[in-house]
C-alpha cells in the first residue's frame, strides 16, 4: 500500500534530526508531497515528524 505525505508545518526552529528525517523523506517546504510505500522504516520516519505531516492513503 502507499501513503502521500504532506508537510503542513515549517521545519524552522525545530531539532536537526527532525530536520534531517523530512530531507529523508523528500520533503523540506510547505505544501510539498510525496508517495512512499508504507515500509517499517517510512512508517518509523512519519512517526518522529508526525507533528509536522498529514499523511493519506493512496488509492491504487
Amino acid at each position: 500500500m502507499k501513503i502521500k505525505v504532506t508537510q503542513i508545518k515549517s521545519a524552522n526552529g525545530r531539532k536537526e534530526t527532525h530536520k534531517k528525517v523530512l530531507e529523508a523523506l523528500g520533503l523540506g517546504r510547505i505544501g510539498k508531497h510525496r508517495v512512499h510505500e508504507d515500509t517499517p522504516n517510512i512508517l518509523g520516519m512519519i512517526d518522529k515528524v508526525s507533528y509536522l505531516l498529514k499523511v493519506e492513503p493512496v488509492a491504487e
